[in-house]
């Protein structure tokens, strides 16, 4: 086994948490229940992953298996990355089946096409003979893995035509076939963004892609905002006997001022966010975009251009931030 996909596997390992190993081991799939017997996992998390990567060493691991290993481990804590939500748009109707082979072959004939043009383009290089030896490995590494969800995890590493992909800094994006919504990782290789985003077009032949402007720790909850499976529109807070109970056990020597209009408030926000939890939302934007008016003989705007306005909010759990706000 290569040294740099021992150092990898050894360093996955570290990052889970230790009573969560043999778990991660098990969802990985590539070491045996018979190995993993093996395993002291009371022990140091240090001796841990030295024992893992000699199981590995003696199944012939590669840097594929190392990448799954990835995947799985950002599969069970997806709350390390910051996801930001894209939607494509389609022409036509929608087709009712998905081939995940072929999803493949697109997305990185895609990615390959790509590179190899940006290189030859950059170095002026034309020859043909060239091209032909040149080789995609060198530049970038593209695992994948399904999911019973139909969420399909793709993990990029990006090189460059002098170094080796850097598999420390992968990109991941999750798409849920046969819809619109991308769930892609940020990554400091912003550069590479655009390609990321044209090969998954293509791939799932879509027409185009655009940021929807959510960011969030928690995958699952951009999950539930754009599938729209949270809890919202309950129509009481407590059931009916309860809240008898509470009218019973209020004092009716407090007089509380402004009382029809804390329903009305109550109300609303309960209308808007319902009773459950909010989602877990770190980040969002507004953009309002409006013509300003005024006495013509004021000439306060020369050029007749509509006003733009972006506001943006951030917040640890935004959505309840937001909902604490109306009691307030």
């Amino acid at each position: 086994m290569d040294e740099v996909v021992a150092e990898y596997i050894r360093r996955t390992v570290l990052k889970i948490p230790r009573d969560e190993i043999m778990a991660v081991l098990q969802e990985w799939g590539f070491l045996s229940e018979a190995q993993l017997q093996t395993v002291n996992f009371r022990q140091t998390k240090e001796n841990v992953s030295h024992s893992v990567t000699q199981l590995c060493e003696e199944n012939s691991a590669d840097i594929k298996q190392a990448a799954l290993l990835d995947i799985t481990y950002n599969h069970m804590y997806p709350n390390k990355r910051v996801w930001s939500v894209y939607q494509m748009n389609k022409t036509g109707e929608e087709a009712d089946f998905f081939d995940f082979r072929d999803f493949k072959k697109k997305f990185r004939r895609r990615i390959q096409s790509a590179l190899i043009n940006a290189y030859f383009n950059f170095t002026g290089l034309v020859n043909v003979c060239l091209k032909q030896s040149f080789s995609f490995s060198t530049q970038v590494t593209i695992h994948f893995r399904g999911y019973e969800d139909n969420a399909i995890w793709i993990r990029i590493a990006w090189g460059t035509p002098y170094t080796k992909p850097n598999q420390y800094k992968t990109t991941y994006a999750v798409y849920h076939s046969q819809t619109p919504y991308v769930f892609i990782s940020t990554s400091a290789l912003r550069s590479n963004l655009p390609l990321l985003c044209q090969a998954i077009v293509v791939a799932s032949s879509y027409h185009d892609i655009r940021e929807m402007e959510l960011r969030s720790h928690c995958l699952n909850s951009l999950k539930d905002i754009v599938f729209k499976r949270y809890s919202q529109n309950f129509k009481t807070n407590y059931p009916q006997q309860e809240r008898s109970v509470l009218m019973e056990n209020e004092d009716l020597r407090i007089i509380d001022e402004n009382k029809s209009e804390k329903e009305r408030i109550h109300r609303l926000n309960r209308d808007c966010f319902g009773d459950g939890p909010q989602p877990r939302l770190d980040f969002a934007q507004y953009k309002l975009e409006t013509m300003f008016k005024s006495d013509p003989n004021w000439d306060v705007l020369d050029k007749k251009e509509p006003f733009r306005c972006l506001v943006k909010f951030s917040s640890p759990h935004l959505l309840e931030s937001l909902k604490s706000l109306a009691p307030a």
